[in-house]
C-alpha cells in the first residue's frame, strides 16, 4: 500500500527533497523549512517544533509520534446495513463524479452490487457524465432530466436498491447552485427524503476535496460540514500537487476521518487512507535513511 502513497505524494516528496540539505542531520530550523515547503500550515509546523524534545537534532521516531496525533480522530464504524447509502458532496471540479465511479468500481471488486443516483440535476453535464461512468463500469443508474427534483431522484434510487437487493448506493449531488442558501436547502432536502426512503439513510456523507487546493480546502469543507454533518473526506488529485502536507490541517481542523485518497486517473487509483503510510512517506523524504 505504501507504494500508492509514494506515487500519490511524489510531488510533495520532490519539494521536501529540494529544500533538504544533503548529508546533514535534520535540526529544528531545517525541519521548519521542510514542513512549510510541504504546505503544512504554519501554526501546525510551530506546534510540531514546540512538542519535539528540547534538543536541536530531530529524531525520526519523535517526529512520527507528534505527527500521528493529528490523525487521532474518532472514526465511525461503517454500519452493517443493506443497502448502504452514501451521499457524495463537493464543489464542481473537485473530481466528485470520477470519485463516485472509482468508489463504485472498488465496491464491485468486492463483489457488491452497486447503484448510482444522479442527483446533481442542476447541471445537465453532470447527469450525462455520471451516465457515461455507469455504462463504463457496468452499474445501473437512476437519472432524470436537468432541473428535476434532486431529492426525488435520491428517493427512487434508494427504493430501487431496496427492491433489487443492492449492497451499495452512491448518490451524486450538486456542487454549486446559485448561492450557498440554495445549495443548503437542496442538500438538506436530499438528506430528509433519503431518510423517508430508508430509515437513517444516508448512512455516510462524504465530502470530496481537491488536493491541489492545499489548506484552502479546509474553508470549503467547513462550509459543507455546516450544511450537512459530514462523516468523512476523500481527497483527490494528490498525485498532481506538492501540497500533500495540507492533510495535517484538514485532519486537525475538521476532526473527520480521511477515508480514501485519489492518487491517479485510473479506476484503481483510489486507495484507503492510512495515516501511518502517509507519515512514513513524508518521513522517508525528510530523513533519507537517517534515524
Amino acid at each position: 500500500m505504501i507504494d500508492f502513497f509514494k506515487k500519490g505524494f511524489a510531488k510533495t516528496v520532490e519539494n521536501i527533497k529540494s529544500v533538504r540539505p544533503k548529508n546533514q542531520k535534520i535540526n529544528k530550523d531545517i525541519l521548519e523549512d521542510i514542513l512549510l515547503e510541504a504546505d503544512i500550515d504554519y501554526d501546525i509546523v510551530e506546534d510540531i517544533i514546540f512538542f519535539l524534545p528540547p534538543v536541536q537534532t530531530v529524531k525520526r521516531g519523535d517526529l512520527k509520534t507528534i505527527m500521528s496525533k493529528y490523525f487521532t480522530y474518532d472514526k465511525k464504524e461503517k454500519k452493517d446495513v443493506k443497502p448502504f447509502v452514501e451521499l457524495i458532496l463537493g464543489v464542481n471540479g473537485a473530481g466528485k463524479t470520477t470519485t463516485i465511479a472509482k468508489l463504485a468500481n472498488l465496491y464491485k471488486k468486492e463483489n457488491k452490487k452497486v447503484i448510482l443516483g444522479a442527483c446533481d440535476t442542476f447541471r445537465a453535464g453532470a447527469i450525462e457524465q455520471l451516465k457515461k461512468w455507469a455504462l463504463k463500469i457496468d452499474v445501473p443508474i437512476v437519472a432524470t432530466n436537468q432541473g428535476h427534483d434532486a431529492s426525488a431522484v435520491a428517493y427512487d434510487t434508494i427504493s430501487s436498491a431496496i427492491a433489487r437487493k443492492f449492497d451499495n448506493v452512491l448518490i451524486d449531488t450538486a456542487g454549486r447552485l446559485q448561492n450557498q442558501k440554495n445549495l443548503a436547502k437542496e442538500l438538506e432536502k436530499i438528506v430528509r427524503i433519503s431518510d423517508k426512503a430508508m430509515e437513517n439513510a444516508p448512512h455516510r456523507k462524504i465530502l470530496v476535496i481537491d488536493g491541489t487546493q492545499g489548506n484552502n480546502s479546509v474553508v470549503q469543507a467547513k462550509a459543507f460540514n455546516d450544511i450537512v454533518k459530514l462523516d468523512g473526506i476523500i481527497i483527490t488529485k494528490l498525485d498532481g500537487t506538492p501540497k500533500g502536507g495540507a492533510l495535517f490541517g484538514i485532519a486537525k481542523e475538521l476532526k473527520l476521518p480521511i477515508l480514501y485518497i485519489g492518487v491517479g486517473e485510473s479506476m484503481d487509483d483510489l486507495v484507503p487512507f492510512n495515516h501511518n503510510d502517509f507519515i512514513d512517506t513524508i518521513l522517508e523524504a525528510i530523513f533519507d535513511g537517517q534515524d
